[in-house]
């Protein structure tokens, strides 16, 4: 009797491991291309008006913490409102504003 519990168990375990599918693969390629936009710091005071200027009407309560820029002009800002919270918002150098 024990040897019928444990060959069906071993029949269950065979039959599940060939119905088994396969799940697609994570395209880390893209994901990498996403994230990593190389982005650069830079200093508050050399931003171009037109992005200050957006901070200041679309966040009036905002302070600019850091800067960064990437080879495409494009702008990474972390910001930090008066209540304490804080995000990243991402401009061209025209001053609008971008999702990354």
């Amino acid at each position: 009797m024990k040897n019928l519990a444990i060959a069906t168990v071993l029949s269950f375990v065979g039959i599940t491991a060939f119905a088994n599918v396969e799940s697609p693969e994570l395209d880390v390629d893209n994901a990498t291309v996403i994230v990593a936009q190389d982005f650069e710091e830079i200093e508050v005071s050399s931003l171009p008006e037109a992005v200050s200027k957006a901070v200041e009407k679309n966040y009036p309560t905002a302070k600019i913490d850091k800067a960064y820029k990437n080879e495409k002009d494009q702008y990474k800002l972390d910001l930090s409102l008066e209540d304490g919270t804080t995000g990243t918002v991402y401009a061209d150098a025209e001053g609008n504003w971008i999702d990354m």
